[in-house]
C-alpha cells in the first residue's frame, strides 16, 4: 500500500485506533460510572475542588490512559521492526493529543447520557463509521471523493495523517494544520463537555 507492506500501513492506523478506543471508553463508561453510579464526583465536589477542575482531570486521565494503550502498540511496532526511524519518537506526544481529542468528545456524550445504553448510539453513529473512512485499515483514495473529504476532516484521520509518515521516517505534510485541528477538537470538546456537565449537575 503506497510502497509499503500492508502490516506497516496498518501499524500507524492501529496506534491511533487503539488510542481513540482507550480514551473513548474511559471518558464514557468509567467517567459515567464515577459521575452517575458511584457518585464519586459528588464526593470530590464536597472538597475545595471546582467542577472545572474535575472535568479537566477526567479529560487528562482519559488521555493519559489512552497514551499507555497507544504506547503499548507502538512498542510492539518497534519490537517487530516495522519502524526504526528516530522520527517515530514524535508519535508519543501525538498519541496524547489524540487521547485528549477523543476524551473531550467522550465527555460530551457522558454529560448527555441517561444510561450506559446511550453510548451505543455514539459508537454506532460516529466511532465505527469514522474508523472506516479515516484511513486506519485502507487508503482513503479508495473511497468515493465526497466520503474521503468528510473522513479527512475527522479527528481520527488527523491523527493517522501525522503518525503514518512519522513511522515511515517522513515529516508529515501540513503537520501544523493537523496538530491545530486536534488541539481545536480537544479544546472545543472540553468547553462543550464542561457546559453540559455543569447544566446536568448544578441545575
Amino acid at each position: 500500500v503506497g510502497g509499503v507492506s500492508y502490516i506497516t500501513f496498518l501499524a500507524a492506523g492501529t496506534v491511533c485506533f487503539s488510542t481513540m478506543n482507550a480514551a473513548t471508553f474511559e471518558a464514557l463508561y468509567s467517567a459515567f460510572s464515577r459521575m452517575q453510579v458511584q457518585r464519586t464526583w459528588d464526593a470530590i465536589l464536597n472538597a475545595p475542588v471546582s467542577l472545572d477542575d474535575l472535568v479537566l482531570a477526567e479529560l487528562v486521565w482519559a488521555a493519559s490512559k489512552s497514551f499507555l494503550s497507544g504506547l503499548a502498540i507502538l512498542a510492539v511496532i518497534w519490537a517487530l521492526g516495522l519502524t526504526s526511524t528516530p522520527l517515530s519518537l514524535w508519535v508519543l506526544p501525538l498519541i496524547f493529543l489524540v487521547g485528549l481529542s477523543f476524551g473531550g468528545l467522550g465527555l460530551i456524550v457522558t454529560a448527555l447520557a441517561p444510561s450506559y445504553d446511550f453510548f451505543m448510539y455514539y459508537f454506532t453513529l460516529f466511532i465505527t463509521p469514522m474508523t472506516l473512512i479515516s484511513g486506519v485499515f485502507f487508503p482513503t483514495d479508495q473511497l468515493p471523493g465526497w466520503l474521503a473529504l468528510i473522513g479527512g476532516w475527522l479527528p481520527l484521520a488527523q491523527g493517522v495523517a501525522l503518525v503514518r509518515p512519522l513511522l515511515a521516517g517522513q515529516i508529515p505534510a501540513d503537520a501544523l494544520i493537523h496538530i491545530m485541528a486536534l488541539l481545536g477538537t480537544a479544546a472545543i470538546a472540553f468547553v462543550i463537555a464542561l457546559h453540559l456537565t455543569r447544566r446536568r449537575l448544578l441545575k
